[in-house]
């Protein structure tokens, strides 16, 4: 009699555990050739993000944090313009081959694209997304921790190519125990999630050939018709890209992003990661070299899969409508990389038994930390992760969530907030589903429900100074208007910004902005006050946030103001990494005393 099957939630947490544990016998240890990655390869927007990397790399190497023995590179991206993750794509291929000439086609690589300012989940804007803290782990882990641990299996099954993944995006899978995620086909591969038709529409779905197997297993290789990027529910109808349940229903299914099935009900298969063989590495390589320089977005899943299987059409190629910016070489561009591509084959590996998490935006940390109880089992996540803090209640609904901090016995965090890398004193009072991220907060203070409260570090005519981001954790930092007049449509915590102005006592002129003058927003606005100290540019920013909730006036008239796009220019990476080190040596300490 066949053995009874483990529930589909079991044995994924159990396979993410087996993982979590493999990577954790390999970190700090010299790994064999074939065991790990030849190479982890991560993108970086800007000079001043590439070193914030290179350091944070530098010292997990030095406190063995992460494997040894792998080369680990930060790739830049051009100073000229804004050429999306596939353009960084292209710019790293560029670099493998000048570190590396033809040494590299025997490489299994790893490239982490981490290059944006992470505007929707601003704690992670200065030290960059794939440094992420995770509540897991001692030491902590970071999102780069996770992922090489998520892949742990993935080189010793993978020909010489390049495996192309994300910095906020978590896939958990389970597949049998003699079965292996296999990267040994020509052309592209890509791993394929079930997924609901509701979240197709903000992924890429893939339009598999037919299969002949009535039942369906965990792991399964497939052949790609063709890919569609973001497409509406009509669309994925129309090119049969939508799946029947038939015999094959939801208990099926993990969950994760599926949790919106139904039982019966319709739905997709959904991208995540994609590998390429060195072969087309090397033909988008050649290509890359011959034009010389980008000067336009192009996105590695939009533009590089869409053009591939034997069903992909030239079409897509004038769609925009979800590009960000459009500049005027976008189409043609499109059109020569489909050209490059067309034919090229597209192998999908689905994965029945999944799961796919975005945590790229405040809302989605808030939840994944405090609020979901999927991702806490299958991953271990912990409420308090290597920290001194005081009894926090807990509810049945989410709990509160501390990352490497230190509070008071006497302070209070709400449940549904996160704190990570923060001191908290005596009488600091945390509303509910706030972040709190490299604060200070000595004395009596009280953080409004919904606060983002994120500190950083300054270096400003040699001089160490600091500023606090202050904010509502919905406010929509990247929503812009093109004039000053227009500054009324926005919101800050909930209220119209022109408001605000008014009782911090700042008039509207095009100097309250830094940067592009034609895109006004949050991110630009110059409202957070610099300080001399890390304390004081906390309290002093919480004075400005209560001053809108309390409808009191706060003058800051007197203060040297900044944007968040100036803290971004002027952040002092070495400080910040000095006071994390400083908490953790705290807290190290203390553990080592009870």
């Amino acid at each position: 009699m066949a053995a009874a099957r483990d529930p589909p939630e079991v044995s994924l947490r159990e396979a993410t555990q087996r993982k979590l544990r493999r990577f954790s016998e390999l970190r700090g240890k010299l790994v064999t050739p074939g065991e790990f990655w030849d190479i982890v390869a991560i993108t970086a927007a800007d000079e001043k993000q590439e070193l914030a990397y290179n350091q944070q790399l530098s010292e997990k190497l030095k406190r063995k944090e992460l494997p040894l023995g792998v080369q680990y590179h930060v790739f830049v991206d051009p100073a000229e313009a804004k050429i999306g993750n596939g353009g960084s794509t292209l710019c790293a291929l560029q670099r493998l081959e000048k570190l590396y000439g033809d040494k590299w086609n025997s490489f299994t690589i790893l490239l982490i694209h981490s290059g944006g300012y992470s505007q929707r989940l601003p704690n992670a804007s200065a030290l960059g997304k794939i440094f992420t803290a995770l509540p897991l782990g001692n030491p902590i882990y970071q999102m780069l921790e996770l992922k090489l641990a998520m892949y742990i299996d993935f080189p010793l099954h993978m020909n010489p190519g390049i495996l192309v993944t994300c910095a906020d995006d978590i896939e958990l899978y389970s597949i049998g125990e003699f079965e292996f995620i296999r990267f040994d086909k020509p052309g592209f591969t890509a791993l394929a999630h079930p997924s609901s038709l509701t979240i197709g529409t903000t992924h890429g779905v893939f339009v598999l050939d037919p299969f002949d197997d009535l039942k369906h297993r965990d792991l399964e290789y497939r052949s790609c018709h063709r890919f569609l990027h973001k497409p509406s529910i009509e669309n994925m109808y129309q090119f049969n890209a939508v799946c029947r349940p038939g015999i094959f229903c939801q208990q099926d299914f993990a969950g994760g992003d599926i949790a919106d099935l139904k039982v019966d009900s319709d739905y997709v298969y959904t991208d995540s990661l994609f590998y390429m063989d060195h072969k087309s590495a090397k033909m988008l390589l050649a290509f890359y070299e011959k034009i010389g320089t980008l000067s336009c977005e192009i996105d590695a899943y939009g533009d590089f899969l869409q053009a591939l299987g034997p069903g992909a059409t030239v079409e897509y190629t004038r769609n925009t409508s979800n590009v960000v910016k459009e500049g005027s070489e976008l189409v043609e561009m499109r059109q020569r990389i489909f050209h490059l591509l067309k034919g090229t084959s597209l192998n999908v590996i689905v994965l029945n038994n999944s799961k796919f998490y975005h945590i790229g935006t405040t809302e989605e940390y808030l939840f994944y930390f405090t609020s979901d109880n999927s991702l806490k089992s299958e991953l271990g996540l912990q409420s308090i992760t290597f920290s001194i803090f005081p009894d926090i209640p807990e509810c049945s609904c989410k709990t509160s969530c501390i990352i490497q901090s230190i509070l008071d016995s006497r302070c209070s965090i709400a449940p549904g907030s996160v704190v990570e890398y923060s001191r908290l004193g005596p009488d600091v009072s945390v509303g509910e589903n706030c972040i709190i991220s490299g604060s200070y907060i000595p004395t009596k203070a009280a953080l409004p429900a919904h606060s983002f409260v994120c500190s950083l570090s300054l270096k400003m005519n040699r001089c160490l100074k600091y500023s606090t981001m202050a904010f509502g954790v919905q406010d929509n930092l990247k929503k812009s208007v093109k004039t000053l007049s227009d500054i009324k449509l926005l919101q800050f915590f909930g209220v119209c910004f022109l408001s605000c102005l008014e009782v911090w006592n700042l008039k509207v002129t095009e100097e309250l902005f830094s940067g592009n003058k034609t895109c006004l927003s949050l991110w630009t606005a110059r409202i957070f006050p610099v300080c001399s100290s890390l304390s004081d540019s906390v309290t002093t920013s919480l004075k400005m946030l209560n001053a809108v909730k309390n409808k009191s006036a706060f003058s800051l008239n007197s203060y040297k103001l900044l944007s968040i796009e100036e803290m971004l220019i002027y952040k002092d990476v070495e400080d910040m990494i000095t006071y994390r080190e400083q908490i953790f040596l705290e807290i190290s300490l203390k553990s080592d005393l009870i």
